[in-house]
């Protein structure tokens, strides 16, 4: 089981707020509890973090989790000190009203509401139809524009107020876990092969605004340059009333973490990490994932260069793209001993290149 210590940073990591292409709160964090068990830990220009195991060995495999959050951006601060917002990332409306939010500012956090027409003003045509963003507004309980600009600033990046939560001892929630989780699962995984021998050079990544186009994945599997590499993400868990299993299939919180079978995963490579699971008796749930082939950081690293074998771990949430998103420690600790055991027994000479033994 998770450590006290790795159960800290993981509150402390949650409770971090990035919206995408603003990350630098969760990116600090990440830093912070991999530099002391890493040869390196450096963060690029977009904002990419990696920190770097036995960086002289010629076959690389990097670990890609995003640190960036939907959230809003605001756009526009009206006469009555309101301020309008835009969607950064894939933002639900059914989700939006009466949502506590943070704006983040040069001078700190800015504490707001979400509000919108309360209901018993809404014709009944407009009560059957959800509001669109543009019909909402955050308020910060300013009189007027002039006190609200002495707080917020157009541009000011706008997260979900922080709320990480233990509900039992396996389950527990908060915004953001898309992807944070994942990038917690780089991080804990990084601290443990610090601790084992190993054949090949590790790339723990946090990666950014993979939730507007992947694109943090992209510059860093291309700056790494890896022979090998494994996505953490979220994935949907089928556990509740109408999610449709024919569809998406059977997964379950506390199952162990979902193994895709997709385009967007080498054959070889999914074979010999669900050899180690099953010789290391983790849990592990097969999934053919959602779709044949993108929305996570697997499908970039794949494409990048001349290609890389790639693999998607994904963890099982609950109420995905809301305030109030659920997982289970035992799906995250399976993650990462299914990493640590996959990474620690390469040998540093692997093939994986399909039909050829």
């Amino acid at each position: 089981m998770l450590s006290e210590s790795s159960l800290k940073f993981l509150e402390e990591f949650m409770n971090a707020s990035s919206p995408s292409g603003f990350e630098e709160e969760a990116a600090a964090v990440f830093r912070n509890y991999l530099k002391p068990c890493c040869d390196e830990v450096r963060t690029d220009v977009l904002g990419n973090t990696m920190a770097v195991l036995n960086p002289s060995a010629p076959m690389k495999v990097m670990l890609a989790g995003h640190y960036d959050e939907i959230g809003f951006q605001v756009v526009y601060i009206s006469d009555e000190g309101l301020l309008y917002i835009r969607p950064n990332g894939g933002i639900d409306k059914l989700n939006v009203p009466s949502t506590e939010v943070e704006i983040l500012t040069e001078k700190g956090r800015v504490h707001g509401v979400i509000g919108k027409k309360p209901i018993h003003l809404l014709t009944p045509a407009e009560r059957d139809t959800p509001p669109e963003l543009s019909d909402m507004w955050i308020d910060i309980g300013a009189e007027n524009k002039a006190e609200a600009e002495k707080l917020v600033s157009i541009g000011d990046p706008v997260a979900v107020k922080s709320n990480f939560r233990r509900l039992n001892e396996n389950r527990f929630m908060s915004k953001g876990m898309d992807d944070k989780v994942g990038a917690f699962i780089v991080a804990e995984t990084m601290r443990r092969l610090s601790e084992r021998k190993l054949n090949v050079a590790v790339y723990g990544v946090g990666t950014v605004q993979e939730e507007v186009g992947l694109r943090g994945a992209h510059t860093s599997c291309f700056g790494v340059d890896p022979q090998v590499g494994f996505a953490i993400d979220v994935g949907f868990a089928t556990d509740l009333p109408d999610i449709p299993k024919k569809l998406l299939g059977e997964v379950k919180l506390g199952g162990g973490p979902e193994l895709s079978r997709s385009c967007d995963n080498n054959n070889v490579l999914g074979r010999y990490i669900r050899k180690v699971a099953k010789e290391k008796g983790i849990a592990y749930q097969e999934t053919a994932a959602h779709r044949a082939s993108g929305g996570t950081d697997a499908a970039q690293m794949q494409m990048t260069r001349a290609g890389v074998a790639t693999a998607l771990l994904s963890i099982p949430n609950r109420y995905m793209h809301s305030p109030v998103e659920i997982c289970d420690l035992r799906d995250v600790e399976g993650a990462i001993e299914l990493l640590v055991e996959s990474i620690a027994g390469f040998k540093g000479d692997e093939s994986f290149i399909p039909g050829i033994d």
